[in-house]
């Protein structure tokens, strides 16, 4: 049915991307990324603009040609259409476009997209992997989507929790000084002793830096099955 449908799609828009919508193996999200991009490409600068027509001309031309030469199980497919998503986005500067961008990738980031895991998600990943800047500011958008949906109960997932605020060590305190005492009178004649009642330091190690990582990475996808009709 994606071969099919794959023939018949034209060149222009997002109909190549379609034909991985509605099949047995539900891969979906490369035509929502498509429109998602279209829709907003006048918002970004001259490189996004170049970085959004590259990048769909690149998925849709591997997707029609790699798909021939592949597997038909649906795990083959969906492992083609991630490697084909990072090859086409690394390839034409996505954390580029990303990073002179920032505002309108956030816009295009929606929470309710990044459930269950597919092609929406493998773009967030590959997002997050383009700095600190970029990563910050997804991960604040979809804190903020994530409570808005699910209130307490995002508190409890990883990919949504806050961060603590990091812990910095205590300045260390000036060493004391010590006053120099004159030997007393019945002193003067007597050795002098090492015992100087010096203070032994103990170590202390500092609180380590805990860090939630914003990703939404980690979730495994069930084992997916053949396309049967």
């Amino acid at each position: 049915e994606i071969q099919h449908c794959l023939v018949n799609a034209g060149d222009v828009g997002c109909g190549v991307f379609e034909c991985f919508e509605n099949n047995s193996c539900e891969i979906r999200g490369l035509q929502e990324i498509c429109m998602n991009f279209l829709h907003n490409a006048g918002k970004f600068d001259s490189q996004g603009k170049s970085f959004i027509k590259d990048a769909l001309r690149c998925m849709a031309h591997g997707l029609r040609h790699k798909f021939s030469c592949i597997s038909r199980k649906c795990l083959a497919i969906r492992d083609m259409v991630f490697q084909l998503q990072r090859e086409c986005y690394m390839k034409h500067n996505l954390c580029s476009a990303a990073k002179d961008n920032v505002n309108v990738i956030v816009e295009m980031i929606r929470f309710q997209d990044l459930l269950p895991k597919g092609p929406y998600v493998e773009l967030v990943n590959i997002l997050l992997s383009c700095g600190e800047e970029v990563k910050e500011a997804i991960g604040r958008s979809v804190r903020l989507q994530c409570e808005q949906n699910w209130g307490a109960l995002c508190e409890t997932l990883s990919f949504c929790s806050s961060p603590p605020p990091e812990r910095r060590p205590a300045a260390p305190s000036p060493p004391e000084q010590e006053h120099p005492r004159g030997p007393r009178q019945g002193d003067k004649d007597r050795p002098s002793k090492g015992g100087s009642g010096a203070h032994g330091r103990s170590r202390g190690q500092g609180p380590r830096r805990a860090s939630l990582d914003v990703s939404v990475v980690d979730q495994e996808d069930p084992e997916t099955t053949d396309i049967r009709r």
